[in-house]
C-alpha cells in the first residue's frame, strides 16, 4: 500500500510533538507580576546602562563564533521578563548561551540556527551541564522564518537574541581599535563571516538586513503572548567612513509588524575592552563602537 504524503498540518503535529516543550509558569508569583523579582532586584534592573562580565561558562573563542556575549546578558532579561517554568525563544541561537541562562533559571527555551555546525556546538554544550532540572531547552537546525512550524501561539513570553550584525564581519579584521603591536593576532586579515549562506543576516546590508528581520519577526509576532518582550542586542555599523544607524532600521522594520518599542537599554562594554588604541587620530574622530551595543526592548502591545 503506498504511503500517504504527508500534509503542512501533519508535519506541524509532529514538530510539536517532537518538542513537547512547556511555557505554564511554575513558581506562586502574583498573576499581576511580569517576573520573579524583589523590588530591591527590580531596581536593579531599571538602570539603562549595564554592564555584564564572562564567566568560566562563557564561550569567547572566535574560531568557534565569531560574535559570541556573555551568559549574563540573556539571563538579565530572562529575570525580568519571564517566571520559572515560562517558554524563551531565541531565533539566532549560535553556540546555545541563550538557552543555557534559561536552563540556569529554570525557564523552557527553543532556539534556532541555520548553520549546523552551531546547533551541534549548542547541544553539546547544554549536554554538558549536570544541571538537575525539569525544563526542556531544545536546539532547532532551522530557518528562523519557520519558527510557527514548531511552536504553538502565544506561549512565548520572552524572545531575547544577538543575531548577527548585517554585513560587519563582510570583510578582512584590521583590528584598528587595538594597539598598534597587538593588531596582529591569529585573526588578524581574516575573514570571520558565520557563513555564505544567502539566508545568512551576516551577509546582507543593512537595508535588507532590516528587511530580512521584519519577515522574520512577522512570525515570531503571533507567538508572543500579549505584552511579552522581544529583546535584541544590537550595534551600529561604521562602513567605508560612514556610520550605518543599524538600530533604527531595526527599530522600524519590528514596528511595522507590530511590536512597539518600550525601552532602549545600553551595553556599556568598558569592562571588556582593553589594549584599546589610537582611533582615527588626528584627523577623523570616530567614537569606538566597541565600547557599546544596542538594547531595544520591544513589547507586543
Amino acid at each position: 500500500m503506498a504511503k500517504r504524503k504527508l500534509t503542512k498540518n501533519d508535519e506541524l503535529s509532529m514538530k510539536e510533538e517532537t518538542l513537547n516543550i512547556s511555557y505554564k509558569r511554575t513558581c506562586s508569583c502574583s498573576e499581576k507580576h511580569i517576573n520573579c523579582l524583589t523590588g530591591k532586584e527590580w531596581v536593579k534592573s531599571q538602570v539603562a546602562v549595564q554592564e555584564f562580565y564572562y564567566t568560566k561558562d562563557d564561550i569567547r573563542d572566535k574560531n568557534i563564533h565569531p560574535a559570541t556575549f556573555p551568559i549574563a546578558l540573556p539571563t538579565r532579561f530572562i529575570e525580568m521578563f519571564t517566571h520559572k517554568g515560562e517558554l524563551v525563544l531565541d531565533p539566532f541561537v549560535g553556540t546555545g548561551t541563550t538557552l543555557l541562562a534559561a536552563r540556569n533559571l529554570g525557564r523552557n527555551a527553543i532556539g534556532f540556527d541555520l548553520k549546523k555546525e552551531y546547533t551541534d556546538f549548542a547541544r553539546k554544550r547544554l549536554n554538558q551541564t549536570t544541571l538537575i532540572d525539569k525544563t526542556k531547552q531544545i536546539v532547532v537546525n532551522d530557518d528562523a522564518l519557520k519558527v510557527k512550524e514548531y511552536i504553538r501561539s502565544e506561549t512565548v513570553s520572552l524572545c531575547v537574541t544577538s543575531p548577527p550584525y548585517a554585513t560587519m564581519l563582510n570583510k578582512p579584521r584590521l583590528n584598528k581599535s587595538m594597539r598598534a603591536d597587538l593588531r596582529k593576532n591569529e585573526h588578524y586579515l581574516k575573514v570571520q563571516q558565520y557563513s555564505n549562506d544567502p539566508r545568512d543576516l551576516g551577509t546582507m546590508d543593512v537595508p535588507k538586513y532590516a528587511e530580512a528581520m521584519g519577515r522574520i519577526y512577522k512570525e515570531v509576532f503571533p507567538l508572543i503572548k500579549k505584552k511579552g518582550h522581544c529583546i535584541i542586542n544590537v550595534n551600529d555599523l561604521w562602513w567605508e567612513n560612514r556610520r550605518i544607524l543599524t538600530h533604527v532600521y531595526l527599530i522600524a522594520a519590528l514596528e511595522k509588524v507590530g511590536f512597539e518599542l518600550r525601552n532602549i537599554l545600553i551595553w556599556d562594554k568598558r569592562n571588556l575592552v582593553n589594549h584599546v588604541g589610537i582611533f582615527g587620530y588626528p584627523s577623523n574622530y570616530i567614537t569606538l563602537g566597541s565600547t557599546f551595543e544596542y538594547l531595544l526592548d520591544f513589547w507586543k502591545p
